[in-house]
């Protein structure tokens, strides 16, 4: 098969348009969010896994990545990364290159319902979800995702592609650094360091510094009682 021949978007374009990389569950949540902030038009969605001409929530498949050059030929200039890539944040991150690669720049998007305080510093291609919060003086990486109902408190500084799922607990003055994943409901005490790459599961809560790569268990605190260390 060649590539799709898309319909023609110069005629109607705006300086607003904007396509959704990935059409999955976190896409779907992206487009209610595109159309509750009413600052974008969005055009369609990109997806290899998904067939040109099919729907999501009433947006149209595009086709998948070799649409971006004809795409950007027509005047579009935005993209979204609607890919979680949750225990996988490569993959999040190979979706930025591919969209970077092509010329498209990635907006900060931040749903109406969250609160961000005047003295946040978000980079692009972040993105934070209904009932999230984040404190005075936070400064958040390119591409990170604030999920639902979670809080980042003052001082925090999150690395990129970080993902903070829904109700996550931050304290103040926390390092995350890139590619770290904290899971549902999980706290992270004042002052911690969250080391690169690391994963920190549902429901934990973390009083030490977590080393890069580390994983903390769902449901465990960190660091675990003197009697449970070294096996």
């Amino acid at each position: 098969m060649g590539v799709p021949v898309l319909p023609d978007l110069r005629a109607d374009f705006d300086p607003t348009a904007v396509v959704l990389y990935g059409g999955g569950g976190h896409g779907k949540v992206l487009i209610e969010l595109i159309q509750a902030l009413g600052l974008y038009r969005l055009v369609g969605i990109v997806d290899d896994g998904l067939t040109a001409g099919e729907h999501v929530l009433g947006v149209p498949v595009l086709g998948g990545a070799e649409v971006l050059p004809q795409l950007y030929q027509q005047g579009v200039r935005l993209a979204v990364n609607g890919v979680g890539g949750i225990g996988h944040p490569e993959v999040r991150w190979r979706v930025f290159e591919t969209l970077l690669s092509a010329g498209l720049t990635c907006p900060t998007l931040v749903h109406p319902a969250a609160y961000v305080e005047r003295s946040a510093r978000l980079e692009g291609g972040v993105q934070v979800l209904p009932q999230a919060y984040i404190s005075s003086a936070v400064k958040i990486g390119f591409g990170t995702v604030i999920n639902a109902g979670a809080v980042v408190s003052h001082d925090c500084v999150l690395g990129q592609c970080v993902n903070l799922s829904p109700g996550a607990l931050l304290a103040g003055g926390v390092l995350v650094e890139d590619f770290v994943q904290i899971g549902m409901g999980a706290t992270v005490n004042i002052g911690i360091t969250v080391g690169r790459g690391a994963r920190i599961g549902n429901g934990a809560t973390v009083k030490a510094d977590v080393p890069p790569g580390g994983v903390v268990r769902a449901g465990t605190i960190w660091p675990p009682p003197a009697s449970t260390q070294g096996g």
